[in-house]
């Protein structure tokens, strides 16, 4: 008890409102150095990524469009669901609002990101095209930033195995065994299987199962949400305005819910927000660093969309549900239920299954995503031949997660991930200037984008 209490302090240390700026303002530095490259190619972005459905060069394992499907597979969880329902309970519909911000600031933190990693990626001897944090701090920063890339690679491992995991399988099972009243243990042994049979293939089956589940899974949830939104389509302008004038002033309690301060619906809806894309962690980059796009340029253009696709649209969708039905006024309390609470209230008899099936897509994408960064950060530590034991150990973690309680696992999870970022934003920051000249070279030469 009193090593989680000690956990549960440093991990409210590491996330605390110094690590929110440090995330967001790397964000907002990169935007004014490239001149708002983002949100000046972000159609282009697009159009690459309808091009990258098929192999593009010889450099890489999968395609672009399956390489940001194996990050959004790990983005698009539980975060877009339970963790968007938590920042409006605690910090009201102002924190919606501040997610959005995150999210338009975060994308050219996540494609700075991508680019240093394809940029400084490796082929290693077994085949494999590896990139991440670790490497672009190893093979741009020199040997003495090592042990950096190194500390990257542990944490990432942790987090992995923790947050991808045993928390992801425990999200299932219980969500299962809850609506539709299966065993724990027979859940967790079909998921391991599954698991299994797309792992153990390594990250061109995980890549082409999630170019096929993450498209639909979203055009999935996104139809049943704009359902609901259209049959509460009179309460949308005023809700809108909603999110936007209460991200500036401070929200009254009503039902359920105590009231939140400014302060509040900042901090919940940048945690949230970054918890949910991932942006400035470095976890994303290491699936991108094995696409096979023409130019590290093209990739990171098409990384920087899965921060949009995730919190502008899908985060979105859940938070207007929330607040067309009325059900953000259960307080917190009821946060882990009030998106389903939101459903069923709009689609009785359904709804509650529907987030139930969602919820389940969610979490084992999420488990396929992440099993990439772990296995790519034990490459790192260890060589190729680290591959294949991870994922066997993997797919052992998720049978555990989905059979006990996981409150230690999840907060040294989530623990790690903060520690992911320190030298992630650190190694970005030290390569800005090269990342600014590789992004004018590239443009130069490829006039389809402007800087």
């Amino acid at each position: 008890m009193e090593l989680y209490k000690l956990l549960e302090t440093f991990n409210g240390f590491l996330w605390c409102p110094v690590m929110l700026v440090l995330l967001v303002g790397t964000g907002i530095y990169l935007n004014i150095a490239l001149r708002f490259f983002s949100f000046r190619n972000w159609v282009r972005a697009y159009k690459c990524l309808w091009q990258g459905r098929s192999h593009q060069s010889e450099h890489g394992e999968i395609s672009p469009w399956n390489a940001l499907m194996t990050a959004l597979a790990a983005d698009i969880g539980t975060g877009n669901v339970v963790g968007v329902a938590l920042a409006i309970a605690v910090g009201g519909p102002g924190a919606l609002f501040w997610m959005w911000v995150t999210a338009l600031v975060g994308m050219m933190t996540k494609f700075s990101e991508v680019l240093l990693s394809v940029h400084f990626r490796e082929k290693t001897p077994a085949g494999n095209w590896v990139g991440g944090a670790m490497y672009f701090i190893k093979n741009g920063l020199g040997p003495k930033w090592v042990w950096l890339g190194t500390c990257f690679a542990v944490f990432g491992i942790c987090a992995c195995i923790g947050t991808g995991g045993m928390v992801q399988a425990k999200a299932i099972t219980d969500n299962i065994s809850g609506t539709f009243g299966l065993p724990a243990w027979l859940c967790g042994l079909v998921l391991v299987a599954l698991c299994v049979a797309v792992l153990l293939g390594g990250v061109r089956r995980i890549g082409a199962v999630a170019g096929k589940i993450v498209p639909f899974m979203a055009i999935m949830y996104v139809f049943m949400c704009l359902l609901i939104i259209g049959m509460n389509i009179e309460k949308v302008p005023s809700v809108f305005w909603w999110v936007i004038s209460d991200a500036f002033q401070p929200t009254a309690a009503t039902g359920g819910f105590v009231g939140a301060t400014v302060m509040m619906a900042i901090r919940q809806g940048m945690a949230r927000g970054i918890f949910s894309n991932e942006a400035g962690l470095g976890t994303a980059p290491m699936a991108h660093a094995a696409s096979t796009a023409e130019t590290p340029l093209v990739q990171a253009s098409i990384g920087m969309l899965d921060v949009f696709i995730d919190t502008i649209i899908v985060c979105s969708m859940t938070g207007f549900v929330i607040l067309v039905t009325g059900t953000w006024t259960a307080g917190s309390s009821a946060a882990s239920m009030m998106t389903s609470m939101a459903f069923e209230q709009a689609l009785p008899g359904v709804g509650q299954f529907a987030v139930t099936i969602c919820l389940t897509f969610f979490a084992f994408t999420t488990i396929l995503g992440w099993c990439v960064y772990g296995e790519r950060c034990a490459i790192y530590l260890f060589g190729d031949r680290a591959q294949m034991v991870f994922r066997l150990f993997y797919c052992l973690a998720v049978g555990v997660g989905s059979v006990l309680a996981l409150d230690a696992v999840w907060l040294l999870a989530d623990t790690c991930n903060a520690l992911m970022a320190l030298p992630n934003l650190t190694g970005v920051l030290l390569l800005s200037p090269v990342l600014f000249k590789i992004v004018r070279d590239e443009v130069a030469r490829d006039r389809r984008f402007v800087v």
